[in-house]
């Protein structure tokens, strides 16, 4: 007993379990498998308890995963006392993801077979690398405002356009503004736009050719001590936390997974890293990297924001264009990194991640040459129209969005919204390119989801 739990040695435990564990379980027990020495512990307990069953699907198993002298020692061992073994194989077919290293830690052998067992993705096919790597970059820029505004607010932060731009234009002042210095959204919004300049500067060196696993090897520590630093100036963490993984155990609020103990994280990060150099499809590389950086949560806090940033340095390799995970699909992509972490099943994720893909790939672009804008009396909005090639869209902005930000108490909204048509067309030009649309492929613009002009509220 240790901590309230009983514990069994891996030979115990794999006399312990029933056939069928090997097959919904066969990460877990060929990384058992893999990891004794020989079959001594094994034998013991299989000949005190006469267990000849179990000796045969034992032995299958070993040799299933390529440990043959094991296999045939244990079935040698029970015959000479005087057990009738039959050899069965207890895994199913495809169930076999290799050989972990020798001597590798445990966490390293189910990395390994977890790749393997993964990585066959449905996936768009890979554009290849951009000619024009400086127009991919712009792209990048362009989609700042609503990447941080998603990513942040997936994690819980509070944050808005009004934030992010302020942010952005350096209207951010710790050593001025006690608010800033204190404003645990704002120091938010101010490491997420450090962070993304040197994510940013990587994807441009993949762009270049480097190899996309080595680069985030490098430099994934430099993203992640710029997304935590403004923390450190307001003195809410210390310089020394950025600079190493986690010493203690984390728990997810909204998950029933439980990451690695954090003595893993050493042995697993490394492990991580080589897997990502040596794979050779870029689409494999985003989704496994975002799935098992998350799954490792090798930082005490930013993982997710952390993962996604990776997962676009390594679209970015295959030349998909970056890619954002909406706050409105927070609960599909937390269920399915939850089914992919505990089930083993990485479908709902891949196609999650697929479907942003492929939204961006389609490089949607809203014009608005329509200027027949009119007042909804039933749903209290301004309706407008764009057009997305042969596509026309709805458009919406709310009566609150107009008070809030126009100052359009008492007056009419459709004059308010005259008079700012540009500021409008663009924030809804912006959340159309980012796919945050309705369920019917309308958009509509909130309260607070505008960057606020000048005269506006504050």
């Amino acid at each position: 007993m240790r901590d309230g739990l009983r514990l069994f040695s891996p030979a115990a435990s794999l006399v312990g379990v029933g056939k069928t564990f090997f097959t919904r379980n066969p990460v877990e027990s060929q990384v058992v498998l893999a990891s004794l020495a020989d079959e001594s512990d094994l034998l013991r307990l299989l000949l005190d308890g006469g267990n000849s069953t179990k000796a045969g699907y034992l032995a299958g198993a070993f040799r299933r995963i390529g440990r043959d002298e094991l296999a045939d020692e244990i079935v040698r061992a029970m015959k000479r006392a005087g057990y009738d073994v039959r050899e069965s194989d207890p895994f199913e077919a495809g169930q076999t993801f290799g050989r972990p290293r020798a001597k590798a830690a445990p966490i390293v052998g189910r990395l390994e077979m977890m790749w393997q067992a993964t990585r066959e993705t449905n996936f768009p096919k890979a554009p290849g690398l951009p000619e024009d790597k400086n127009a991919y970059l712009r792209n990048v820029d362009e989609i700042y405002q609503s990447d941080a505004y998603h990513s942040l607010s997936i994690e819980g932060y509070s944050v808005t356009p009004d934030l992010i731009e302020k942010v952005r234009q350096g209207g951010w002042n710790p050593d001025r503004n006690e608010r800033d210095r204190k404003d645990r959204d704002a120091l938010a919004a101010r490491g997420y736009w450090q962070a993304f300049q040197v994510v940013k500067e990587s994807v441009g060196k993949v762009l270049a050719g480097k190899n996309p696993g080595s680069l985030a090897r490098a430099e994934h520590k430099d993203w992640y001590g710029e997304l935590f630093q403004p923390f450190v100036t307001a003195g809410l963490l210390r310089a020394g936390d950025l600079a190493r993984y986690r010493n203690n155990p984390v728990y997810l609020r909204t998950s029933r997974y439980a990451p690695p103990r954090w003595e893993a994280v050493r042995d697993a990060m490394p492990a991580f890293f080589d897997l990502l150099e040596k794979e050779p499809e870029p689409s494999v590389r985003a989704v496994l990297g975002h799935w098992l950086f998350g799954y490792i949560h090798p930082y005490p806090d930013g993982n997710g924001r952390m993962a996604r940033f990776l997962m676009n340095v390594m679209l970015a390799s295959g030349g998909y264009p970056w890619t954002i995970i909406r706050v409105r699909d927070r609960n599909a992509y937390l269920a399915a990194l939850d089914r992919a972490s505990i089930d083993m099943d990485i479908k709902p994720f891949t196609t999650l991640i697929g479907q942003r893909v492929r939204w961006a790939l389609e490089r949607h672009e809203l014009k608005f040459p329509d200027r027949a804008e009119k007042w909804d009396f039933d749903r209290e909005v301004v309706v407008f129209f764009g057009q997305d090639g042969d596509n026309r869209v709805r458009c919406a902005i709310s009566r609150e969005a107009l008070d809030d930000d126009f100052r359009a108490d008492n007056r009419d909204k459709v004059e308010v919204f005259r008079e700012n048509r540009e500021v409008i067309e663009e924030g809804a030009r912006r959340k159309y390119a980012a796919g945050d649309t309705e369920p019917d492929g309308s958009v509509l613009i909130h309260s607070g989801e505008l960057a606020k002009p000048k005269g506006s509220r504050k």
